[in-house]
């Protein structure tokens, strides 16, 4: 007997994506049929779209991925570093869509 798609979803997968990216250009890109989120560093491509392909039980296309390095930055004469993260921007099928501010 064949399990639906959600009931293999795993707390791993829910661990591959951090949290939505809400901004104006990722909203903008969201009417395209493309979705934003934050993913950890060791994160790769399959990896997204395993995970919202069985959360959101959508039909991804496409998924691109960007390493964004931390900047250097001085707050109150002591210099400091962020954190680098990796965003994954998901393009979806013709139709799909995900509505990322109600929450996972």
């Amino acid at each position: 007997m064949a399990k639906s798609k959600s009931n293999n979803v795993t707390a791993a997968m829910y661990d591959t994506l951090v949290r939505p990216v809400i901004t104006e250009k990722s909203m903008v890109s969201s009417e395209a049929g493309k979705v934003v989120f934050i993913v950890p560093l060791s994160a790769t491509k399959n990896d997204v779209k395993s995970a919202v392909e069985a959360i959101f039980n959508v039909k991804v296309e496409k998924v691109n991925t960007i390493k964004q390095f931390g900047k250097v930055k001085s707050f109150r004469g002591h210099e400091g570093k962020r954190s680098d993260f990796k965003k994954a921007i998901i393009t979806l099928a013709d139709g799909q869509n995900i509505d990322v501010t109600t929450g996972i």
